[in-house]
């Protein structure tokens, strides 16, 4: 399995208003930490399985933070606030899952482990 390998996207970078070189920073940093647990994830588990597994549960988190960013959103702009942090936070995270989904090795894998994971969970269609 080869290392994963994740960075922000430019378009995200230039949506942020000029002054935002912190945020950038942030948003590198995040990225590039969430790239190196993900590796290290990789690297210490037992079997493929379970290196999925470590993924998964990386992009549930992923997905968990896109969600809140995304309800961000819609209260700043009811509050007369700009969203534009908030929206670029958003978009990171749905980027980053598109680019794990994008790793060769991962990706059938990956939507494997998910649906194993709703089943294990006893969401069954039809109670059978």
């Amino acid at each position: 399995m080869d290392d994963i390998s994740l960075g922000v996207p430019r378009p995200i970078l230039d949506s942020l208003p000029e002054g935002s070189e912190a945020t950038e920073q942030d948003m590198m940093r995040a990225v590039e930490g969430i790239e190196a647990s993900l590796n290290r994830a990789i690297e210490q588990a037992d079997d493929d399985g379970e290196a999925v597994g470590a993924v998964a549960d990386a992009l549930e988190h992923l997905e968990s933070n896109f969600e809140t960013y995304d309800e961000f959103v819609p209260e700043l702009r009811a509050w007369g606030q700009s969203p534009i942090y908030a929206i670029a936070w958003r978009n990171l995270y749905a980027d980053l899952v598109a680019q794990l989904y994008e790793v060769d090795w991962l990706a059938d894998r990956l939507d494997r482990e998910r649906n194993a994971r709703l089943v294990e969970d006893g969401i069954r269609f039809g109670k059978r």
